[in-house]
C-alpha cells in the first residue's frame, strides 16, 4: 500500500511540476485545480470568507473553469496548525495545482508545506512570508478604502465618538494601518471626532464581535466600524439605533437601517491574475502582490441612504487622488474640506497618539513595508479601550 501511494504521489508531483513550470495545454486546463482554505463559511452571505469566495467565483468565470476544478475547505481554524495542514494536504490529495490560503494564521503552516511540496503553488493572503519559487503572499491597500469609509463615519457621527471592533491592534501592521487610515479619514471631515478601539485577539470571533460592538455603543459611540469577519458589529449597531461601517463586503443587507458603507475587496482581480500565471507557467515571475484602489483591488461599497448629504462628493474627491497616485494616506499632507466642500491639501506633520512625529510636514507617504509589516502605533485621535 505504501509503495502504491508513493507511485501515485510521484505521478501527481510530475503533473504539478509541468503545470507550474511550463504552463498547461488546453487539455490540461480541463484538469487544472484550485484549492481554497477558508476560515469561515461563504454561505454566511457577507464578510471575509464570503468576499474571498466571490473572488474565486469571479476567477472561475473569467478563466472558464468547471465547478469540479475548485476545491474548498471551510471553517478551518487559523490557530489550529493540525487542521490547517490537514485541509491543505486534502487539497493536494485532490490534485490541486495552486492553493489559496486566505487567513493570516495559516502563514507558518503554508511556509512549511511549500518546502515539503515544491511542485504545488501556495498563495497566502494577508501575510508576509514567501519564497521565490512556489510560495507568495497577497494583500492590498485596504487602508485607502478605510480612509474613504472614515469620511462617511466622520460626517455621520453626532457624539463625535466612533467605535472600532478590530481583530488586533498595534501588534499587527494590517490592523494598525487600517485603524489609523480610518481615523485620518474621519478627521478629514470632523477633526473633533475620536476613534475608540476594542480588540478581539482573533480574526474570527462572532460572539465577541457583538459583545464588543455593544460595549462601544454603551460608551457613547454612535458609529461602529470594524476589522473582523462577520456582520455582527453592524447588526449590533442596528439593534441599538446607531450607525456602522462594515468590512470585506457590502453589509447593507445585514443591517439596512445602520450601515453606511464598507471597505471591500475585489479579490477576483488577484485570483484571476494569479491562477492565470500558474496556468501559463509564469508563476516564478509573478511574485508577491500588493495593489489598491487604482488597480480596482479595493474600494468601498455603494453608499447607503443612511449617509449624510455631500458624502459621495467628498469621497470621490479623495478617491481621485488615489486613482491618480498623487497622494496617499500616511504622508505629511493633510486633507480637509472648506465650507464649500472643496478639497484642501495642507502640509502638516503626521503624529501618533503620544504626540510623536511620524512624518514631517510635507513629507512623502510612508513606504509600503510600513503598512505591510512595521506600523505599530496609533495616530492622534485613536484610543484603545
Amino acid at each position: 500500500m505504501a509503495k502504491k501511494l508513493l507511485v501515485v504521489l510521484l505521478a501527481v508531483a510530475m503533473l504539478f511540476s509541468f503545470a507550474s513550470c511550463t504552463g498547461v495545454t488546453p487539455e490540461e486546463k480541463d484538469v487544472f485545480k484550485v484549492g481554497v482554505i477558508h476560515i469561515g463559511d461563504p454561505a454566511d452571505g457577507s464578510g471575509y470568507s464570503f468576499a474571498h469566495d466571490q473572488g474565486i467565483k469571479a476567477m472561475q468565470a473569467n478563466l472558464k473553469l468547471e465547478d469540479s476544478q475548485i476545491v474548498r475547505k471551510l471553517n478551518v481554524n487559523d490557530s489550529d496548525s493540525a487542521a490547517i495542514k490537514g485541509a491543505i494536504e486534502e487539497c493536494i490529495a485532490e490534485s490541486c495545482n495552486i492553493i489559496f490560503a486566505t487567513s493570516y494564521g495559516y502563514m507558518d503552516t503554508v511556509d512549511a508545506l511549500a518546502k515539503e511540496y515544491p511542485n504545488v503553488i501556495f498563495s497566502h493572503g494577508t501575510g508576509y512570508k514567501s519564497n521565490t519559487t512556489n510560495f507568495n503572499n497577497y494583500f492590498g491597500r485596504i487602508y485607502q478604502a478605510r480612509y474613504l469609509a472614515g469620511i462617511a463615519a466622520g460626517l455621520k457621527t453626532v457624539t463625535n465618538k466612533i467605535g472600532y471592533v478590530a481583530a488586533y491592534g498595534t501588534e499587527l501592521a494590517e490592523t494598525c494601518s487600517g485603524i489609523n487610515a480610518f481615523a485620518l479619514g474621519v478627521q478629514s471631515v470632523n477633526p473633533n471626532a475620536q476613534v475608540y478601539v476594542k480588540t478581539l485577539s482573533s480574526w474570527y470571533d462572532p460572539a465577541n464581535e457583538t459583545v464588543y460592538a455593544n460595549a462601544l455603543i454603551d460608551d457613547g459611540c454612535d458609529v461602529i466600524a470594524q476589522h473582523c469577519d462577520t456582520a455582527n458589529p453592524q447588526i449590533a449597531a442596528q439593534n441599538k439605533n446607531v450607525w456602522g461601517c462594515g468590512y470585506n463586503s457590502d453589509m447593507t443587507a445585514a443591517a439596512p437601517q445602520a450601515h453606511l458603507t464598507a471597505p471591500i475587496w475585489n479579490w477576483g482581480v488577484y485570483y484571476t491574475a494569479a491562477t492565470q500565471a500558474a496556468m501559463d507557467g509564469k508563476w516564478a515571475e509573478f511574485g508577491n502582490y500588493y495593489a489598491g484602489i487604482k488597480e480596482g483591488f479595493v474600494d468601498i461599497s455603494p453608499l447607503s441612504a443612511n449617509c449624510v448629504a455631500g458624502t459621495q462628493a467628498k469621497i470621490d474627491a479623495v478617491k481621485a487622488l488615489f486613482m491618480a497616485g498623487t497622494w496617499d494616506v500616511f504622508s505629511g499632507v493633510k486633507l480637509s474640506f472648506d465650507a464649500n466642500g472643496v478639497l484642501v491639501q495642507t502640509n502638516a506633520p503626521l503624529l501618533d497618539n503620544t504626540g510623536a512625529e511620524v512624518v514631517a510636514a510635507g513629507g512623502a507617504s510612508l513606504a509600503d513595508t510600513v503598512m505591510q509589516g512595521s506600523m505599530a502605533y496609533f495616530v492622534a485621535g485613536v484610543t484603545l479601550k
